[in-house]
């Protein structure tokens, strides 16, 4: 449970700093011998911040909930 807490609290400090991640493709269009036309397309993954939020208190939660009360 505490790695999991750790990776979560990680996560989410990552996920309110960068609220999206942005990355390009290259598609095949036309293959005809020798000649070859690509098309570069443009993608974004966004959430929340308030996603980011979630997974800060979710990980502390698993923290605490991995400790052993003596």
């Amino acid at each position: 449970m505490k790695a999991l807490g750790i990776i979560l609290i990680i996560a989410g400090i990552l996920m309110m700093i960068f609220t999206q991640v942005d990355f390009t493709t290259t598609k095949k269009v036309v293959d005809a011998g020798p000649i070859q036309i690509d098309k570069k397309e443009n993608h974004s993954i966004g959430w929340p911040v308030y996603a980011g939020g979630v997974a800060v208190i979710g990980g502390i939660a698993c923290l605490f909930a991995g400790r052993k009360n003596v």
